[in-house]
Order: structure tokens, then sequence, then C-alpha cells
């Protein structure tokens, strides 16, 4: 069997290949009508030699929609994001589709691109980071006409679905535990907010349960950019330098928290004796530091494949009730780097 290289197989080169008719290769590569189970083989058989690919684009034109989900997250080099994106996978390899992923770097106006592209595709199903979005965006995923899911945060109002965990609640969580433990001098390090809406949230709620205890943080830092471990042990370092009286450091997440530990371990400083720790996210690939850091798992996995889930359920019927409002509970690690008490 041999085509022109240069063109793109059609159902035409299929058909001639077997000898059959292009309607009955249409039904054999659709899984529809009464084919025989020779002719399927036979069909597939070729198509699979000749390395023909359907033109889902031609075959969409009458539903308007081809069979992508969207999926729209701020980072890649972030390692939450891929274990959302394995969630999601897990459920949509099932189906006829496919995710698509889109990478916005927590720039509103970059979000607004992406978003715009993506829609342009008609896809099935959006899934997407965070609840806080551009007008534009907002108003593009109000009109889409399709299932939107917003992943990762329930504290504010989702446009259709939203799935993920309070990061108020998380940051109240975390506070107490740090209180209850004994610790009263604390110092914190963490993103720049204003574009992190999820770790602005997860301080708000921080600070606000640390000040009905009469506590105040004493101390704190902000990068954007770089090695997070890295900076995690120049911020530690330079914090503890301004602040030497902190008893304990919460870090936005378990990265820098790592690279904290690492400096404090380095310079000989008791952990969590002298100066406990805690970090944010339950990063896996840190279990072989040398003390485990204490944190609290953002149920990231689960979060992709409840999204997908409910992408999945209303398109397998539009009428179904499915909860939409889906708030996940993540759970405290204490480590070795939070006292118990």
């Amino acid at each position: 069997m041999t085509t022109d290289s240069k063109r793109p197989l059609t159902l035409r080169d299929v058909s001639e290949a077997t000898g059959v008719s292009e309607m009955t290769v249409s039904r054999v590569l659709r899984n529809r009508g009464d084919v025989s189970e020779k002719t399927r083989t036979k069909v597939l058989s070729a198509a699979k030699e000749l390395g023909y690919v359907p033109n889902k684009i031609a075959g969409a034109l009458a539903s308007n929609r081809v069979n992508l989900v969207a999926v729209i997250i701020p980072s890649l080099s972030n390692m939450v994001f891929p274990e959302v994106l394995t969630g999601v996978n897990k459920v949509l390899e099932n189906t006829e589709l496919q995710p698509v992923v889109g990478v916005t770097d927590y720039q509103p106006e970059k979000e607004e691109k992406v978003l715009y592209e993506m829609l342009s595709w008609r896809p099935s199903g959006v899934i997407i980071a965070g609840l806080e979005h551009t007008e534009a965006a907002r108003a593009m995923l109000n009109s889409a006409g399709i299932p939107v899911v917003e992943i990762m945060d329930t504290d504010g109002k989702p446009v259709d679905a939203m799935v993920g965990i309070s990061h108020r609640r998380a940051g109240r969580e975390m506070a107490r535990a740090i209180l209850k433990a004994g610790y009263q001098h604390i110092g914190f390090m963490g993103t720049k907010m204003p574009l992190d809406h999820r770790a602005r949230k997860r301080f708000e709620g921080f600070t606000e349960a640390l000040a009905k205890e009469g506590v105040e943080i004493e101390d704190r830092e902000f990068y954007s950019g770089g090695s997070a471990l890295a900076k995690g042990r120049e911020m530690t370092q330079a914090m503890l330098e301004r602040s030497p009286e902190l008893d304990f450091l919460y870090f936005s997440n378990d990265m820098i928290g790592a690279g904290g530990l690492l400096y404090l371990l380095d310079q000989g400083i008791d952990v969590p004796g002298q100066i406990g720790l805690a970090g944010f996210n339950g990063v896996e690939l840190l279990q072989g530091l040398p003390r485990k850091l204490a944190t609290m798992d953002a149920c990231r996995q689960e979060i992709g494949r409840r999204a997908a889930e409910i992408i999945a359920a209303q398109l397998e019927d539009p009428d179904a009730e499915i909860e939409n409002k889906v708030t996940l509970t993540p759970t405290i690690s204490y480590g070795d780097t939070l006292k118990r008490r």
C-alpha cells in the first residue's frame, strides 16, 4: 500500500486499499452500523498500516464540537499541575475525549488569550485552574455553551462547576496546628501573591486564625521566579538573620520549604525543637529529604479526576443531576518538622 506522502490520507485511500466502499470504511472507523467482523478487521488493519488518522474537524462540523477538553493551568514546572493532569487523563482515557493543555504562567491576560484560542477550536469542555479571571475570560466561559469546571479552589463562585479545596480553611487549620504545638513567633515565606490567588487565600486564612489567638506574623518575605529550593534557602537565611527570635517558618509551598529545611540542617539548627517548619502541597518528590517536611495534601490527582468526571458525565447526559460544587478535604501531615501536642 503506497500513497503520496505529501498529502493527508483520506477515507478513499483506505477504501481503495481494502476494496470496500468509503461509507463502509467510515462506519468501521466510527464503530457504527452493521459491518461483518471480517470486513471490520480488514479495514482496521489497512488503516493502521497506512497510518490513517480520521479528520475529527471535518467530522465535528455537524455537531460544531471536537472531542477535546481544554485544560488550562498556570504552570507545568510546578509539580502540582502534572498530578492534576494525571487525574484528568485517568478518566478521559476511558472515553473518546482527549485533554489538550494550555499554560498561563499565572498571568490573567495570558489566560484570556489561551482561553480564546482553545475555545476557537470548539472543545467539548473546559477545565481551568482558579476562580479568578478577567471579565473577558469570564464572559467567554459563560458563553461557551459547554461544561466548564474551575479547579483547585472553592473559595468563591464558579461559572459552572468547581472542584478543589478551601484554601482559607487550609491556612486556618495549619495555623491552629502550629499554635497547638506551642510555637508563637512565626515567619511566613511565599510567592508574590497578587497573581497566586490560592496562596493569598491560604495566607489570609492563616493570619486570621493566628489573630484570633492574639498572634501576629512577625516577619514575611516573598519571591517570584528562579529555583524554589535555592530561594527557600536564601529567604530562610535572610529572615533568620533579621528575626533570630522566630521559632516557626510557614512556607506557601513545599519546594521553598524544602530549601529552608536544608539550610537549617546545614546550620545544625534543631528542627523542630528550636524551629518548626511547614509547607503546602504534599509533594511526593520530597519524601527523600533528611527530614520529612510537615505539609498539607492538596488532593491534586483527585481534583483532576473529579473535574474530568463532571465533564464526561455532562456530555453523556446534559440533563443528569451532577454534583458540580465539590470541596475536598486536605489533611495535615506532621512529618518531622512540626511537634505534636
